[in-house]
């Protein structure tokens, strides 16, 4: 089974200000900054040595698109060269490198309930489907509609905790506090066409289609990307407290296939009315598709990127942070009731047309390629190749 990796599937439809990064072979043996200047990917990193660099730069769009660089190869070259077989020569890897990848979790209504059907399953898929049911009755109120921390939020929280209904997962669900948790350090996150890992414990997990935001160290947003948030339901629903082991590990967060900078065209306002579509393609034919509407996330993307960086909680090399997802896997694939969960092979594509399209297959977090090259590889390498940072 292949898929599609040109740059008429990967790139946003309207292009943009993108950046990303790559893999630069021997004699460079390193990742490099690059802009996609239309069909050539140019290599900025002489400009920008990092990331970090390109987050926290004033005038940061301005700068990008007139920085100096070396064209370093065809965008569709370099594309066909990320697939999971081949790799070996200049291929992409995430838009990120020095910044923490965060995430937000139940930020959406139907999210919410789906934490808090994982949590009373106890990791079993097949009590989800009654489950469903009796939690909605339950809760009896559109929580779409809620306002998170308002009185009528917390008028539902005394009614809920009255009927011994009440769930952690709808605590940060409606109340003034969001969840935000680490989702990949610094350097670990995969980028377009990168094998994305499961943990070989698990036997119930979902992708999950985000959009991810680009924080300066002064907590601006200054740009957005695509992100896969991989989700073991399984290990999370046995206990909240392995939210680590369910959500941290290795390939178990993609971003990509670029960032696109915050310009004239491109701002806060488009990423609040995104919408991504999401579509799951398995070597046993099977196909699941899906979507998730920014227009209907409870908390708005600026206060979670205050919630993520603020006076208490500093990122001086920036940070990613996935806002969450209105996708819940529902759909069966096996057996009845069981709903969705992922095989290996399973191709999956997450797309909004204007950030482009993240594409990455599924395998098992021991089969991803090992995590080895961190932040002391990258400062070695830069001053390797005489790039002060």
């Amino acid at each position: 089974m292949s898929i599609d990796l040109s740059p008429a599937s990967i790139l946003p439809e309207d292009h943009g200000l993108l950046v990303g990064r790559v893999w630069r072979p021997a004699p460079i043996a390193g990742p490099s900054v690059v802009r996609i200047d239309g069909s050539r990917v140019v290599d900025i990193t002489r400009a920008f040595p990092t990331i970090a660099d390109v987050l926290n730069a004033p005038d940061f769009a301005a700068r990008v698109r007139h920085a100096a660089g070396e064209v370093i190869g065809d965008l569709a070259d370099i594309l066909a060269e990320s697939a999971p077989d081949r790799r070996r020569g200049v291929h992409f890897l995430a838009p990120s490198d020095l910044q923490p990848t965060k995430a937000a979790g139940v930020t959406f209504a139907i999210s919410m309930l789906e934490r808090v059907i994982e949590e009373q399953a106890k990791g079993d898929p097949a009590r989800a489907a009654s489950l469903r049911a009796t939690i909605q009755d339950q809760i009896g109120a559109d929580l779409s509609a809620i306002v998170p921390g308002s009185e009528q939020a917390e008028a539902l929280k005394v009614k809920l905790i009255e009927m011994g209904a009440w769930s952690q997962y709808l605590e940060v669900g409606i109340g003034p506090m969001a969840e935000i948790f680490t989702k990949a350090p610094p350097m670990a996150a995969v980028g377009v066409g990168a094998m994305i890992g499961l943990h070989p414990v698990s036997t119930w997990n979902n992708p999950e289609p985000e959009i991810a935001l680009a924080i300066a160290a002064s907590g601006e947003v200054v740009g957005a990307t695509l992100g896969n948030d991989v989700n073991l339901r399984d290990v999370e629903g046995r206990s909240a407290l392995l939210l680590g082991k369910a959500k941290d590990n290795n390939a178990s967060a993609a971003l990509g296939p670029f960032l696109r900078l915050f310009d004239e065209t491109f701002g806060i306002d488009d990423v609040r009315a995104a919408q991504l579509t999401l579509k799951v393609s398995g070597e046993d034919q099977f196909v699941l598709e899906g979507a998730s509407d920014m227009r209907a996330i409870s908390r708005d993307p600026l206060d979670l990127a205050r919630q993520t960086l603020s006076e208490h909680h500093q990122y001086p090399d920036g940070a990613f942070l996935m806002c969450g997802t209105l996708f819940a896997p529902i759909q069966d694939r096996d057996a009845a009731g069981e709903g969705f969960t992922h095989k290996l092979g399973d191709w999956v594509e997450i797309a909004s047309p204007k950030l482009g399209r993240l594409v990455n297959k599924v395998g098992l977090t021991t089969d991803a390629p090992p995590w080895t090259f961190g932040a002391r590889a990258l400062m070695r390498n830069l001053a390797r190749r005489g790039i002060a940072v």
